[in-house]
């Protein structure tokens, strides 16, 4: 796999969790509960992010070890627990790794693609 896939991978893991934090920016608990759309949307966000991160797991193996920082392991996790068990999430706990874990996620990509950019 070519350094533009895993690039590409990175920026599809990126505009996901973006949108995630969109979806439920200035929304509190109550009103997510309520919101299925949201809830659901959310929902494929984070297949998405976990999809990428277990991509970069399988094709680019060496790039995870390199970035212990990033939760490569619990995204993917994320991703299947969403996928197979989608009825059994915990929605406040859904909102709160929205508000609280993706945020710091795209922290940690942000300053990967600087990193990369200079060079790396």
């Amino acid at each position: 796999m070519s350094a533009d896939r895993l690039r590409e991978y990175l920026d599809q893991m990126h505009s996901a969790a973006l949108q995630a934090c969109d979806f439920v920016a200035g929304m509190e608990q109550e009103r997510f509960l309520a919101d299925i759309r949201t809830q659901m949307a959310v929902g494929m966000a984070l297949i998405l992010i976990g999809e990428s991160a277990a991509r970069i797991m399988t094709h680019h193996p060496d790039f995870p070890v390199d970035h212990p920082e990033i939760p490569w392991s619990k995204m993917k996790g994320m991703r299947n627990f969403v996928v197979h068990d989608y009825y059994e999430l915990e929605l406040p706990i859904v909102l709160e790794t929205v508000k609280t874990s993706l945020p710091q996620l795209l922290s940690q990509l942000d300053s990967l693609r600087n990193w990369r950019a200079q060079g790396e």
